[in-house]
């Protein structure tokens, strides 16, 4: 855990960090404060530090805040396969249990969104409320694909580009892995990223094996849509979501437009409120950390009120 190519994930604060085993995987994560298990998922191409902001304002808020690196990142285990949803709903269903909790407040951004999604769907005994960032719900943003070419379709040319073997791996650690830094920039808002982030985030793909784990993620989504898994699992979807949902989103994000994730609340069947962040991107919890961590931590109360 302490070797030279995990040291740029091993970062110091007011956290601690801990290995969980979790279907049948090592999981690395950062972990703060006490109470009700808070699950915290990072996104693309990211690994646990980006929720350093919202797990200390949920750690002070009377919570346990819990950021794992998602299978394929950071310093958690790179198998060859496993990046489909259903392994990934099963993950973090593993982690909540292995954390010692019957379920848990999920907050995921991105990919970490999606297995977010996922899990609420596919193992809900486990989830007790979701928050998703710039992450809308998968069936919505397939039929976005579908039918919005000059709209979303258009702003996922990335995805198309990830399709090719081994060239976007390369393409992604080139130079110090400088194509981090450009998908940071062009997908937030102005002002963002700082050089720590840039530079913490170009160190961490660099990682062996990690390029190659996080382009699966992408590899699956779109290479499912027509074969049984990929149908089984839009079957699986079209459960509505029966737990309390917050769904935030940047109003300036250039991956995952803001009207995409806006259709996302007529697959929850439970209590579901939307808020966009103003002049914020994809990593809103990043370019606007105390604004969403407000967000949720607010909404965090009002659930545990509503109880």
């Amino acid at each position: 855990m302490s070797s030279p190519d995990l040291a740029s994930v091993m970062v110091e604060g007011p956290w601690s960090h801990r290995e969980i085993t979790a279907n049948g995987t090592r999981f690395h994560a950062a972990e703060i404060g006490e109470g009700p298990l808070v699950l915290l998922l990072h996104g693309f191409p990211q690994f646990w530090w980006s929720m350093r902001h919202q797990m200390v304002a949920i750690a002070e808020a009377g919570y346990r805040a819990v950021a794992p690196d998602l299978r394929g990142y950071g310093g958690s285990d790179k198998p060859p396969r496993g990046y489909d949803a259903f392994t990934l709903a099963t993950d973090v269903g593993g982690l909540i249990r292995a954390l010692g909790a019957r379920d848990a407040v999920v907050v995921g951004h991105d990919f970490g969104g999606f297995a977010a999604w996922a899990t609420a769907t596919m193992n809900p005994e486990t989830i007790r409320a979701l928050v998703t960032l710039a992450a809308p719900h998968p069936l919505r943003f397939r039929n976005a694909l579908l039918t919005e070419p000059r709209g979303q379709l258009q702003a996922s040319g990335y995805l198309l580009g990830f399709q090719r073997p081994w060239l976007p791996e390369r393409q992604l650690v080139a130079h110090g892995a400088e194509q981090v830094g450009r998908l940071l920039h062009a997908w937030s808002g102005p002002g963002w990223p700082d050089d720590e982030s840039v530079r913490r985030y170009r160190a961490h793909m660099q990682i062996p094996h990690v390029a190659h784990s996080a382009l699966e993620y992408y590899r699956w989504l779109l290479r499912s849509q027509l074969r049984p898994d990929g149908v089984r699992f839009a079957r699986a979807m079209r459960q509505p979501v029966g737990v309390p949902t917050l769904q935030l989103h940047g109003a300036l994000d250039g991956a995952v437009l803001a009207r995409t994730a806006a259709g996302s609340g007529r697959y929850v069947g439970g209590p579901y409120s939307w808020r966009v962040v103003e002049d914020a991107g994809h990593f809103l919890h990043e370019e606007s950390p105390k604004a969403v961590s407000a967000e949720i931590v607010h909404w965090l109360d009002e659930l545990d009120r509503s109880r």
